[in-house]
């Protein structure tokens, strides 16, 4: 451990848009925050080529672009942006307590409030040609991606309701849209289900998987497999969209702060507070619903209002 233990106001853990947002508003509310970006700085926006439906982009931009700009802007206001992984937390539950942080199993960090903007990671398949071809194709969002596909064939993986939604959403802008089920059945609520049947071009495959993505640069099919008959099949299409889930980031967090069965962390109300005081919740650590980057900054600003007034109160 280190010697010194370095005392904040604010202290930041993960980027992207929630965080990156955050950071901007409490550094001009002159909290001093101090940013530690996690593995992947800038989030899963960074695994996507084009962003179309962030405002102020007329013209579109990059993933990791964007996360550039957001950076800069932060910097600009004094936030000091770090690379580093959050190892360990000892959260207070005392209004005004000390939050204890370790970063990288080495370094101390004594913080007034904590916004933890870890986000999720989809979740894929694990084929090496699927991820080769993340960005190149293969998707995790159809919201974010969907419009690049106008007019043309694709493929959602997938059974709930998640997939559903997407194969039904993919249809109003796709030619046609070829949903895999790994079962004989769908588990999407039975009113999903209906919707998908009703869409004239959407074609359901059941028992059928991902053998293998194709395409050297970019997506230019499938080769599909029946898990009963082993039959495989190559299916044209230029996008292919994985819709099995997302995983919250938020392991350091078990036994800490209240979330709900699949991880994601509670917040209270309207509002990015947790059930502890000091520690506020932004992004997709904390939003399974909407999952955008707009949304996501959104919540990051919330969070450092709620942070500031937190101590505002103290005073």
């Amino acid at each position: 451990m280190s010697d010194t233990i370095e005392k904040i106001k604010c202290l930041i853990i993960g980027s992207g848009p929630a965080g990156y947002t955050a950071a901007i508003y409490a550094a001009r509310a002159d909290m001093k925050p101090v940013m530690y970006t996690g593995m992947q700085m800038g989030g899963q926006l960074t695994t996507t080529t084009e962003v179309d439906n962030f405002p102020g982009y007329a013209e579109g931009t990059d993933g990791t672009a964007m996360m550039t700009d957001l950076q800069k802007q932060a910097e600009r206001f004094g936030t000091q942006v770090r690379f580093g992984l959050v190892t360990k937390v000892d959260l207070s539950t005392e209004v005004g307590g000390v939050h204890k942080i370790i970063v990288d199993e080495s370094k101390e960090i004594e913080a007034e409030t904590v916004i933890i903007s870890t986000g999720a990671t989809a979740k894929y398949l694990g084929l090496e040609s699927e991820q080769r071809l993340i960005g190149g194709g293969v998707s995790a969002c159809a919201t974010c991606d969907g419009f690049f596909y106008k007019g043309q064939d694709v493929v959602v993986v997938g059974a709930g309701d998640t997939a559903a939604e997407e194969a039904t959403y993919l249809a109003n802008i796709c030619k046609k849209v070829t949903l895999l089920v790994r079962k004989d059945y769908m588990r999407a609520s039975k009113a999903m289900q209906h919707r998908v049947n009703k869409t004239e071009n959407i074609e359901v495959l059941y028992n059928t998987e991902i053998d293998e993505v194709l395409g050297d640069n970019v997506v230019e099919g499938v080769r599909a497999i029946n898990n009963i008959t082993k039959e495989t099949t190559d299916i044209s299409v230029t996008g292919v969209f994985i819709a099995i889930g997302h995983k919250p980031n938020s392991d350091l967090f078990k036994d800490v702060l209240d979330m709900d069965e699949t991880g994601y962390l509670i917040t209270k109300g309207k509002s990015s507070k947790t059930n502890l005081p000091g520690v506020f919740a932004a992004g997709d650590i904390q939003d399974k619903e909407y999952r955008q980057a707009v949304t996501a900054a959104g919540s990051g600003c919330m969070a450092a209002l709620d942070a500031e007034r937190y101590l505002g109160a103290l005073e």
